[in-house]
């Protein structure tokens, strides 16, 4: 088999995107004369959409007050947690190269439908867009991109899992298609998840820690922005 989608508990349906982002105040973690660290919401995309109606989002509300903040990376519109930003093109020079060569680490925590059975694990399959029904994505071992994510259960009940998710690479919904692949989608999931799993009010998915080099110090410093959920 050269080419698999998802699985078949998937919704065959992606719901038209809403967009209502959150009211609330910046969560700034840190700020220094080359970065700014934030702790965004969910429901709030990470950049300007292209679409009319969708120029608010994080960088445009950064810049309300930091006039020089610099997009570095981007987090997902229904994903929350922390974000870095650069402040001096240097630095965003410095901070882009931390994520293409692999330097910045980051773990997520979520929460996922059903009880995993094991404790952790290892996630191995390339990704690439579901074309005909985009955004999504899926699995795809003929022309996908390769994908690792690592996993561990931090905590159950008795009809979802708590997890930390480390991903090895940065493909697009990598963590919501590999939990999916699994047999366990991240609860709240308006794309990939079905039924029970999909009844949250917001998808519980988030930056919890992100790890990298500071641009100006080379020193290595951490941020973490604790789940709301």
């Amino acid at each position: 088999m050269t080419r698999r989608k998802v699985p078949d508990h998937a919704p065959s349906l992606i719901p038209d995107f809403s967009y209502d982002p959150p009211d609330v105040p910046l969560s700034v973690l840190h700020e220094d004369a080359q970065i700014l660290v934030v702790d965004k919401p969910a429901g709030l995309l990470s950049v300007p959409g292209k679409l009319e109606g969708r120029q608010d989002c994080l960088i445009s509300r950064l810049m309300a007050e930091y006039w020089d903040a610099l997009v570095v990376h981007r987090l997902d519109c229904d994903t929350s947690g922390v974000m870095i930003f650069a402040r001096t093109k240097q630095a965003q020079a410095f901070l882009g190269q931390e994520f293409e060569k692999r330097r910045a680490k980051k773990t997520y925590v979520a929460r996922v439908w059903g009880v995993m059975a094991e404790e952790r694990g290892h996630v191995d399959l390339p990704l690439g867009s579901d074309w005909p029904n985009r955004p999504r994505q899926m699995v795809d071992h003929e022309s996908g991109r390769p994908a690792q994510t690592d996993w561990e259960v931090i905590g159950r009940s008795e009809t979802e899992t708590r997890v930390r998710l480390s991903p090895l690479t940065g493909r697009s919904h990598q963590l919501r298609v590999h939990m999916l692949a699994l047999g366990h989608p991240i609860i709240g999931d308006q794309i990939y998840a079905s039924g029970a799993a999909r009844a949250a009010d917001r998808l519980m998915l988030h930056s919890e820690t992100l790890r990298l080099h500071h641009p100006a110090s080379g020193e290595l410093v951490s941020f973490t922005a604790p789940p709301p959920f």
